[in-house]
């Protein structure tokens, strides 16, 4: 079992917005990927402003082809001189740092130009480790000096959350520090609450917690 094999396309209009995961690129073999949207997912974050990612503007088409490498374009170049911390931060095994798609679903294609996230649906496999951000601080306002680096974490399933039965809440003792972003939450369900463990990567403060970090790492033992 690979650590995944399907990277989810979300999409939301601003910080604090909810997510919605408008499509799916995935993996079959070494060289074939394949893209296509939910056409319900996107009819209803078109209300709220999304526009299909530009080189995939039909709905209802399934892309295959260079799909991988048309999103591959939002990776960071590795001649950067700072590349080193990139992967460092991103928990990027030297072995993997030319594959693109396992570089794309380890560092969510992030990019200051855009909302969009490339959200990889990850698979419990023995020495996994990956890193997401915490969802829903911004009606939490935690104060600045609640975390710090390296903090262990607890987290609990929510199945029965009404919104959301891939919920996983995020605790530091018993005080709610947020959740697990959509998508990556389904490894914590899948993996039955027992063997992954979650510690405190990276902070943003400005007075209050603006943004969260956190490590999630498969137990081996």
């Amino acid at each position: 079992m690979h650590e995944f094999d399907k990277i989810y396309l979300s999409w939301r209009p601003g910080r604090g917005n909810r997510r919605f995961i408008v499509g799916q690129l995935e993996h079959f073999d070494e060289h074939r990927y394949e893209f296509h949207y939910f056409p319900e997912e996107v009819e209803k974050a078109i209300e709220f402003g999304f526009s299909p990612y530009t080189e995939f503007p039909n709905v209802e088409t399934v892309y295959n082809g260079n799909s991988l490498e048309i999103f591959a374009q939002r990776l960071t170049k590795s001649e950067r001189p700072d590349i080193q911390s990139f992967y460092d931060f991103w928990e990027i095994e030297p072995q993997f740092r030319t594959n693109k798609f396992y570089l794309l679903g380890h560092t969510q294609g992030l990019l200051p130009s855009d909302n969009f996230e490339f959200l990889a649906d990850y698979n419990p496999v023995k020495g996994l480790h990956f890193v997401t951000e915490l969802a829903g601080l911004s009606h939490l306002q935690l104060p600045s000096d609640l975390l710090k680096t390296g903090d262990i974490l607890q987290f609990e399933l929510e199945k029965h959350n009404r919104y959301d039965p891939e919920a996983v809440k995020v605790f530091k003792g018993e005080i709610e520090v947020g959740y697990i972003k959509k998508i990556h939450s389904r490894v914590f369900h899948k993996d039955g609450n027992s063997g992954l463990k979650l510690s405190v990567k990276a902070l943003d403060k400005n007075g209050i917690i603006k943004r969260v970090f956190v490590k999630v790492v498969k137990d081996i033992g």
